[in-house]
């Protein structure tokens, strides 16, 4: 439409003095009183309405303005806007971009002759969109990529069927970001184990592997929380080698940082929890085929403003873009530091296991799993034992005692006895005495190395002797033995009298002999 401050009297004087007196632009404009380029458009839109002067004198002003400002052919908003929706859903796959989907939008639009926005307008329109939803739905996750994990605040009791005690089970979620697929299960508690164990159910639930990991800053996960470089926990570590995939703890109080599990918590407790309010539940095992049965429901609920539901999604988006799961489930260990006794022990449970005897009075560290007991020593495994729950036995490995305890572990009386015999009959009746007339087996074990130790330093031959004459004077003791042999006395004659294998407890039998 002309504006106010130009009349019809002057758009027909300005169409006259350049189609039929053929005046230029300026010169029109300077007759007329207006500018140049109106001057212009009115020749342009009377070009493209087909007005020359000859039908533009035939034309009342009614007519010809007509005929220079047709009216807008209304455009249906429903063949030109784009699928907002299906849209939103396209840019979690990995590589599409908004240039992309507009790109094809165009295309698809000029093949039914249907006009299509610019790309900025595109842009614009799908941004509005977007922001419409919900806050947590404002993120653009790509497929695959993340698994967010968290503990509902609420809690279900669980009556013990044995003693009536009522234990409040905590209930674990997680949410993949592309599709929104949740998962939940019960817990007793919310321990490194608990939280470990229930993202590999998660893993497990939906088939794969994703890219990242994305919990709270948890003690039980994080060994030192911060808000730029957290450290995880050993436990967490295994998991993260284990299974390939990364955790990013979100950083603290930032529940913005994941806001898919936040609205997940909130899902799970109110299309869930709040239909197991009025149940009774006497096991964990109860209570999560109950949570699993419900949780098959809500994955299949449809999106209120997105097509399809939690499952189709899933299908579409993330489980083609998750990794495989590793061939073997991970062992969920716990660590615990001990010092080394002076006997080369550790205590665990009650039970004490052996390490390497260099170590003792170190701090080591245990891995402890249902089936095996590690001892890590400076990120170095040392010692591997099958865990027990004998309390106060030991579990003893020889390679792990010095080398004269392993000797002494590795005589038995048979084998004493047998030794004694090669030397000859008289040591072997001092060996036998030692074995039957000592209080306790071990200190005839300890007399019968140091005959050992006197065969060594003397020989044989002497060895025979000097135990010859300890028989005959009915001392057969290793102290007696060694004193017969720094003096020299096994060289004078011994009196003609059988060595007896049973013999009188002699005066010093008690003595400190024992000892060496």
């Amino acid at each position: 439409m002309p504006t106010t401050r130009i009349t019809m009297r002057q758009i027909r004087q300005a169409l006259r003095l350049h189609l039929e007196a053929d005046l230029s632009y300026a010169q029109v404009a300077r007759a007329v009183g207006i500018g140049k380029g109106t001057v212009g458009k009115f020749m342009l839109l009377a070009r493209a309405a087909g007005v020359d002067w000859s039908v533009a004198q035939t034309l009342s002003d009614e007519e010809l303005e007509a005929r220079l400002y047709p009216p807008a052919v209304p455009r249906s908003s429903r063949q030109l806007e784009p699928d907002y929706a299906w849209i939103h859903q396209e840019l979690k796959r990995p590589g599409v971009t908004l240039q992309l989907l507009w790109e094809e939008y165009q295309r698809d639009r000029s093949k039914g002759g249907e006009a299509a926005y610019k790309y900025t307008s595109f842009c614009v329109k799908y941004r509005a969109w977007a922001s419409s939803l919900k806050r947590s739905m404002r993120q653009t996750h790509v497929a695959g990529e993340r698994l967010f994990v968290d503990y509902a605040g609420q809690t279900v009791p669980v009556i013990d069927a044995s003693s009536g005690e009522i234990r409040r089970a905590q209930i674990f979620v997680s949410v993949l970001g592309a599709s929104n697929y949740t998962y939940a299960c019960a817990t007793a508690t919310q321990t490194t184990a608990d939280w470990v164990g229930s993202i590999i159910d998660a893993l497990e639930f939906i088939g794969g592997v994703p890219r990242l990991i994305v919990p709270d800053q948890t003690r039980a996960l994080i060994a030192r929380p911060d808000r730029y470089e957290p450290a995880v926990n050993r436990l967490v570590d295994e998991f993260c080698d284990h299974y390939d995939v990364a955790v990013l703890p979100a950083r603290p109080a930032h529940p913005r940082d994941k806001p898919k599990v936040e609205v997940g918590v909130q899902v799970v407790e109110r299309w869930i929890l709040a239909r197991l309010r009025n149940r009774r539940f006497f096991s964990l095992a109860e209570l999560n085929g109950a949570i699993a049965e419900l949780l098959t429901n809500l994955n299949a609920r449809a999106f209120k403003k997105l097509p399809g539901c939690r499952a189709s999604a899933f299908d579409a988006l993330d489980r083609p873009a998750l990794r495989p799961l590793p061939a073997t489930r991970m062992a969920i260990a716990r660590f615990k530091r001990a010092r080394v006794n002076i006997d080369y022990h550790i205590e665990l449970d009650g039970h004490y296991y052996s390490v390497p005897h260099r170590l003792v009075r170190c701090v080591v560290e245990l891995r402890v799993t249902a089936t095996t007991v590690e001892i890590l020593s400076g990120n170095q495994r040392v010692a591997v034992h099958p865990y027990s729950t004998r309390r106060g036995a030991y579990s003893t490995l020889a390679e792990h005692m010095p080398a004269s305890h392993r000797a002494h572990r590795e005589w038995t009386p048979a084998r004493l006895i047998a030794w004694g015999e090669r030397i000859g009959a008289a040591t072997a009746g001092v060996v036998r005495w030692q074995m039957e007339h000592r209080p306790h087996p071990e200190q005839g074990y300890r007399a019968c190395l140091g005959l050992q130790r006197l065969a060594r330093q003397y020989g044989d031959a002497r060895l025979e002797a000097a135990c010859a004459r300890a028989l005959s004077i009915r001392s057969p003791t290793y102290r007696s033995v060694n004193s017969i042999l720094a003096s020299g006395l096994d060289r004078q004659q011994v009196p003609a009298e059988p060595a007896q294998a049973s013999l009188p407890l002699h005066d010093n039998v008690r003595g400190p002999d024992y000892y060496h």
